[in-house]
């Protein structure tokens, strides 16, 4: 049996996984090696011949890749889903973000808005604009900030809020703070699957980690870090 197993995930993920990876871990005596990148290039790479042995990324793209023979049939199953949230550095003041017009109004009254511009939730974002109607006055405010560092910045203070799934801003604490989630209205769930590679090194290990990451017994572990179980 090899000892190590490759696990390649969105960068959305990686707070929630990461903590949970030592259970593992020391329960298997197992070694688990992550690589992680936005969902469009997890695919991409894949694609283009990236070794890997457990997959975690949008179930779209985890049925591409069963389709182009990269994931094996039959091992797709539900991780999670997170939520959209409004970031602010840690100690600033209250913000009002609950219902539609807040929203709207916590985005026009603000000097700089962070946002992922090359993942899911940074394109779910620009349409929403569209769809608040305020596409125009606010993106001249907004900074492009590459995966898994929209948080980050707002808590260097490159930006005053970051719009990014609610798993980043919880793991940029303590510099960064959780303003709240989007309203239900408006909210946008990322959902994540997992697949096991057709060329997997050891099926069976791969097997073992996918089970544990959709364990009941990791549930709680998870909603405290932002990832929702259906």
């Amino acid at each position: 049996m090899n000892q190590e197993i490759r696990l390649f995930g969105a960068i959305a993920i990686r707070p929630a996984v990461l903590a949970l990876i030592p259970r593992f871990e020391a329960a298997t005596g197992l070694i688990v090696a992550a690589k992680w990148e936005v969902n469009p290039a997890v695919k991409k790479q894949i694609d283009a011949g990236e070794p890997f042995d457990l997959v975690i990324i949008n179930p779209p793209m985890v049925d591409d890749l069963i389709a182009s023979g990269k994931v094996e049939p039959g091992s797709q199953v539900a991780f999670g889903r997170i939520g959209m949230g409004v970031a602010a550095r840690a100690g600033s003041r209250p913000l009002d973000i609950g219902s539609v017009e807040a929203f709207k109004h916590a985005l026009q009254s603000a000097g700089s808005i962070a946002y992922a511009s090359d993942g899911s939730s940074g394109a779910y974002f620009s349409g929403l604009l569209d769809r608040l109607g305020i596409a125009e006055e606010v993106k001249p405010k907004l900074v492009a900030a590459p995966g898994g560092q929209t948080a980050a910045a707002v808590g260097r203070g490159e930006a005053e809020l970051g719009v990014v799934p609610v798993t980043s801003i919880l793991a940029a604490a303590p510099d960064v703070m959780l303003v709240g989630r989007f309203p239900a209205e408006l909210q946008s769930y990322i959902d994540f699957a997992i697949g096991i590679g057709a060329s997997a090194r050891d099926a069976e290990a791969a097997r073992q980690l996918s089970e544990f990451l959709v364990s009941a017994a990791i549930d709680d572990m998870l909603a405290a870090r932002g990832v929702e179980r259906r």
